[in-house]
């Protein structure tokens, strides 16, 4: 019976550090999805975007489209230089790049109504530490590397069944301190 809980202990703290690590899928407007007379300023307002995240604009096929644009054609409404373009109804884009990425519709006197979108992409190493790490180690912040060596280090203990001589509380005693 130990044996089965420690396994299904370990299980649960290998899927926490998978959890941690994984991308975010944005619907835009949530249930509102891709329309006009929308506020995307405050859609985007207290989301935090990382490389790996995707947008998914929902929209009637044909009446709206998914154009990406540069900030000078975001400001403008313009489309004649759009990176990319969609009309097909469900727009998937992932956010491979740090930086801000800009989003309009190209339908005539939508995007100059608000159906525009600008977000905010911080890099994906970084998005759950501060800007300026408190603990740098040779130039990377020390929850960096430390974190995923923790998670196999408490994973090996809890599965190879150590909890058993009281081993494996003393580790975590001693490791919940360090964190």
């Amino acid at each position: 019976m130990a044996c089965q809980s420690s396994l299904a202990l370990g299980f649960l703290l290998l899927i926490s550090c998978v959890s941690w690590s994984s991308a975010t899928d944005y619907t835009v407007g949530d249930s509102s999805g891709w329309v006009t007379g929308f506020d995307y300023t405050t859609w985007t307002s207290g989301k935090s975007f990382k490389e790996g995240d995707t947008l998914t604009f929902n929209y009637v096929s044909g009446s709206h489209t998914v154009d990406e644009v540069s900030s000078s054609d975001y400001s403008s409404c313009s489309t004649s230089n759009a990176l990319s373009s969609d009309s097909s109804g469900t727009t998937k884009i992932t956010l491979k790049t740090s930086g801000t990425h800009y989003f309009i519709c190209g339908v005539s006197g939508h995007c100059s109504g608000g159906m525009k979108l600008s977000v905010t992409v911080g890099s994906s190493s970084s998005s759950s530490t501060p800007s300026t790490p408190i603990y740098v180690s040779i130039g990377t912040g020390v929850v960096d590397w430390y974190y995923p060596i923790y998670m196999v280090v408490v994973c090996v203990v809890i599965l190879f069944g150590t909890f058993r001589t009281g081993l494996g509380v003393q580790y975590l005693r001693f490791s919940t301190v360090l964190i």
